[in-house]
């Protein structure tokens, strides 16, 4: 596995297990599929409905949770609201704390939201706190307004939305990409026959799916794809197995659509 470096100086793997719209009755079995084959970062939220089964499989696997990466995210708006919703995910969870908590969409209520996030970490219930679906200016807004810089912003990436416009933002924020939907869900299969995505494939001897994943890891993009099929679980872990040279990475910019499905 390869890390990315948070701004708080915590290591997060590059590549999790995504569980958006897992079946919540097939989210713990999902989830020990994906311990096996060899994740040990989860990404699941509030709203999702299903962090019990994925609590549940962690303690299930006799691995010490140490070992284990966990982000949710938070739908709530407002301090005592968060503060609240964060003890009820923690013992829906099973766990005294989250590696991650994550604002899941920017409100009015954000600042409140994320001092809450805040005051989560100071009580030694949260390592590190960041934001999802934040564009530039509300990046910018929260962190002028804030103490704690997000460690990462977890929005909509893949080769047809490459978020070239967010990227030195981030950048120059110090605030870790992190990929939901990095096979573009409903694209993902006319990604997938690209005959440059194809040649890639063939030449590195991978599938379609881990140059894809590739494109954005050898980038520092944290990536989180959601399989159920223990085979595409394992070939999406499998994706940090080569690496593509510069002028490949470059050559993938041009299907950039600069905006999503």
């Amino acid at each position: 596995m390869d890390f990315v470096t948070l701004n708080n100086g915590i290591k997060m793997p590059i590549i999790g297990y995504g569980t958006f719209q897992t079946p919540l009755k097939a989210t713990a079995d999902a989830v020990s599929q994906a311990i096996a084959a060899g994740y040990r970062s989860f990404d699941t939220a509030q709203v999702y409905g299903n962090e019990a089964g994925v609590g549940s499989a962690i303690q299930a696997s006799g691995i010490d949770r140490s070992e284990f990466f966990i982000t949710s995210k938070t739908q709530t708006r407002g301090y005592t609201e968060t503060s609240q919703g964060l003890d009820a995910s923690l013992q829906r969870l099973g766990t005294d704390y989250f590696d991650m908590l994550i604002i899941h969409w920017p409100t009015k209520e954000s600042l409140e939201t994320y001092r809450a996030l805040e005051d989560g970490v100071k009580a030694g219930k949260i390592r590190a706190i960041g934001v999802s679906n934040f564009n530039g200016q509300q990046l910018k807004d929260l962190v002028k307004a804030s103490d704690t810089v997000p460690a990462v912003d977890q929005i909509e990436t893949h080769l047809f939305w490459q978020q070239q416009k967010m990227s030195p933002i981030l950048q120059e924020l110090v605030i870790v990409h992190e990929a939901w939907a990095p096979l573009a869900e409903s694209q993902g299969s006319t990604m997938m026959k690209l005959p440059e995505i194809q040649l890639l494939a063939e030449k590195y001897q991978a599938t379609p799916a881990q140059v894809l994943l590739r494109f954005l890891t050898q980038q520092g993009i944290v990536v989180i794809p959601k399989s159920m099929n223990i085979d595409h679980q394992k070939s999406n872990l499998d994706s940090l197995g080569f690496t593509m040279t510069d002028e490949e990475i470059a050559s993938l910019r041009k299907f950039d659509k600069h905006h999503s499905n």
